[in-house]
């Protein structure tokens, strides 16, 4: 396989984590009955453009079907974080009702419904139906497509070119990043920025963060690889800020190539400490196969030690980070007998691989488990504080990124 972005050979593996499901592909009780697609998981490392990137087997309309089943608007700490960035972005550029906005990947409105409320026209770009129907209740318009040139050069006839491009944690969803980056370039106003948040591969190896890596997810990015990616285009990074979504992200600030804005101090800063980690390096990519077997290890080993004590254990959260590290385990409901998890669009289902059934979080209350996994680690803080308030019985909370911690109630 050739690199999506600069097109050389792919010769270093990053990580192999065999063969899995989707990991957003959950379960109906009839599904059980029958077979289930599994891909193989291999990251390979650019060692040209430094682009980490899955092998492609798996096509963006199977991974992200009409009944995709991740609503942004369940996490209340996203939430906060939308309406935080949203006032920050309006007051930073200006934005007023003359103005228009884009979301690349707007799932149910969670991010645009403040830009409704500011009363700035604003056109969300969501290809699946489930997360669409749920941002049109709430009055953001959709357009169900998945985002490339083609859908920006249509959109930019039929509306007009966006004054802000937003996409959070769709960059790395993308399977053609060249043409959606030549998409952004084509929809953008000659004066306008488009902001892009994604993991940043940096903390990924820092915190030995293996988990977040799953089909979906088809580059892994570094401000170097997307700096180059924007060049392609004809666009440019002028600002980086670090966040602390998903373990570890950036948001990048971009433009054209030649708009007047001025890049900031941040972009070089972020740009020597990636080189100094040693992103431009082979050895360090060489090395994540072990620090993600010792997770996997550490894992395994307190699931048998706990099932040998008569320990009962469920899991928080029916999230991908879940399903990448108990499939790569081989876990089945042996182990862990029910995850709960507060969207709805989950619960009645059952994950994929490990076939473990997802419940309402009540069930946590009414069934008393020695153990609570909190799978999506990364918020595991709030999950954690908003649970001691409803349970009323001794148990441990565990989490395993980026090493095994127990904390009791």
């Amino acid at each position: 396989m050739k690199c999506r972005h600069c097109n050389s050979e792919l010769i270093n593996t990053f990580l192999d984590l065999g063969f899995a499901p989707p990991s957003n592909a959950y379960l109906a009780l009839a599904d059980l009955q029958k077979p289930e697609t599994y891909f193989p998981l291999t990251i390979m490392a650019c060692d040209s453009c430094w682009l980490v990137q899955t092998l492609d087997y798996a096509d963006a309309e199977e991974l992200f079907s009409e009944s995709y089943a991740y609503f942004s608007s369940t996490s209340s700490g996203f939430l906060k974080h939308a309406q935080q960035y949203s006032e920050k972005i309006i007051n930073r550029l200006n934005l007023d009702e003359k103005n228009f906005v884009i979301e690349i990947a707007s799932n149910d409105g969670y991010l645009l419904k403040n830009f409704v409320e500011a009363k700035i026209p604003c056109l969300g770009v969501e290809p699946t139906d489930s997360t669409a129907d749920a941002a049109e209740a709430i009055g953001i318009p959709v357009l169900r497509e998945f985002f490339g040139e083609k859908i920006a050069s249509q959109i930019a006839i039929d509306h007009k070119k966006a004054d802000l491009i937003s996409g959070n944690n769709v960059y790395a969803h993308v399977p053609d990043i060249n043409d959606f980056t030549k998409g952004l370039a084509a929809v953008l106003e000659s004066s306008g920025t488009i902001t892009l948040e994604f993991p940043h591969l940096m903390k990924l190896l820092e915190f030995n963060q293996f988990d977040t890596i799953y089909h979906e997810h088809f580059s892994y990015l570094s401000l170097f690889s997307v700096s180059k990616i924007f060049a392609s285009a004809g666009l440019r990074v002028y600002d980086v800020e670090e966040l602390s979504t998903h373990g570890g992200s950036i948001r990048v600030y971009g433009c054209h190539d030649e708009s007047n804005i001025q890049e900031t101090n941040a972009v070089q800063l972020m740009l020597n400490r990636e080189l100094e980690y040693g992103m431009q390096a082979i050895d360090v990519y060489k090395n994540f196969q072990d620090d993600a077997n010792q997770i996997k290890d550490s894992f395994l080993h307190f699931l048998i030690e706990a099932s040998r004590s008569g320990k009962s254990i469920a899991g928080y959260g029916a999230a991908a980070k879940g399903n990448t590290l108990m499939n790569y385990a081989g876990i089945k409901t042996d182990y862990i007998s029910f995850v709960a998890d507060a969207a709805k669009a989950k619960q009645g289902k059952f994950l994929p691989g490990t076939h473990i059934p997802v419940y309402h979080p009540d069930r946590l209350i009414s069934e008393q488990v020695d153990y609570i996994i909190i799978f999506p680690w990364n918020i595991a803080d709030e999950v954690i504080n908003d649970l001691r308030k409803k349970i009323n019985y001794s148990t441990e909370f565990v989490t395993f990124v980026p090493e095994l911690k127990i904390e009791s109630i």
